[in-house]
């Protein structure tokens, strides 16, 4: 499996894209202050899922998958401030809201996956 296969990873990339795209037409105060933090934010999501998914022992996959949860958070916090400040329409806010939802119930999901594996008594 290649990085480039884990849809986390490709979601993680498109939102962030997206983020970008839209900062990068504030004014500068904007950029400058909430701006700069939300996009910090959100590439670092997909900047741990990566670094995780390069590890070699799914512990260290693991820390790094939850770095990447923490991030997630904070971007919604991002998130939200830019709305209360107008700084995104009511579209922008609902769209980005919802795949930020949604990346967090695939990120969990993932994150319940790695370093299972079936032992004897796992059947007791």
């Amino acid at each position: 499996m290649d990085l480039k296969d884990l849809r986390i990873y490709n979601q993680s990339i498109e939102i962030g894209e997206k983020i970008w795209n839209i900062v990068i037409t504030w004014n500068f105060f904007s950029k400058d202050t909430v701006g700069k933090q939300f996009v910090r934010s959100t590439d670092s999501i997909a900047a741990n899922i990566s670094e995780g998914f390069g590890r070699y022992h799914f512990k260290d996959s693991r820390n790094f998958l939850f770095y990447a949860r923490g991030s997630l958070y904070e971007t919604t916090t991002w998130l939200n401030k830019a709305y209360k400040r107008k700084l995104l329409k009511e579209p922008e806010y609902n769209d980005l809201k919802a795949q930020l939802k949604d990346l967090g119930i695939k990120l969990n999901n993932y994150i319940k996956t790695i370093g299972k594996t079936k032992t004897k008594n796992d059947n007791e």
